[in-house]
């Protein structure tokens, strides 16, 4: 974001009443808290691909194999 946007922010913020501003910073706080939150979950589930897809070809294999077994759910 460049100094401007922030700037513009920062004249809306001192407008309000103090409280209203820890309200919002409170808030910004979380949000900013869930947008990394977010990028750490995109940049493990792209490392996951690769395994996951090499598993599920190796089940494939199994199966078409006959050396795999139905999943009982009741034994889970």
């Amino acid at each position: 974001m460049d100094s401007t946007a922030i700037a513009t922010m920062v004249k809306m913020m001192e407008r309000l009443p103090a409280s209203t501003q820890e309200q919002v910073v409170e808030h910004m706080r979380q949000y900013l808290a869930d947008l990394e939150d977010e990028a750490l979950w995109d940049e493990q589930f792209a490392q996951s691909q690769s395994p996951l897809g090499a598993a599920a070809q190796k089940a494939r294999r199994e199966v078409e194999a006959g050396e795999a077994e139905p999943m009982d759910f009741e034994r889970l």
